[in-house]
């Protein structure tokens, strides 16, 4: 936990993603053989049955698919309000990501907008949290 904020544990299955940000790269997981994208993780390929998929980057930006917001505190060093978004990727229509929205407030918040990912620091985490693309 940093700030009171929980944070996820780096594992073998994981850690490409919490740690991937300290190359200024979202990475996600990939399959050789159809060249889908899985997010959630998932040991092989829901397309094609491959048995292994890969780490690899994606291009960070993806539009707005839902969001909330809360006005409540509920955690010691989340300051509120706070905007959780589900993100679309451009790299696959199916590909979705839950994140914090940053650098907004929430009365700008629209579904579709354009964003883009940026990372907040833990150690050696790297949240990968969304905001507008910059003009």
């Amino acid at each position: 936990m940093s700030d009171g904020q929980p944070l996820p544990r780096i594992t073998a299955e994981s850690g490409f993603f919490w740690t991937s940000g300290a190359r200024g790269e979202l990475s996600l997981l990939r399959c050789p053989a159809c060249r889908r994208w899985a997010h959630p993780p998932t040991p092989g390929c829901r397309h094609c049955a491959a048995p292994r998929l890969v780490p690899e980057p994606v291009s960070g930006r993806a539009v707005l698919w839902s969001a909330t917001t809360s006005y409540q505190k509920l955690l010691p060093g989340v300051d509120v309000p706070y905007t959780v978004g589900i993100v679309q990727l451009e790299e696959q229509d199916d590909l979705h990501l839950t994140t914090r929205l940053v650098d907004i407030p929430p009365e700008d918040v629209v579904i579709g907008m354009p964003l883009a990912v940026r990372f907040e620091q833990h150690g050696d985490v790297y949240l990968p949290l969304f905001g507008p693309v910059a003009a």
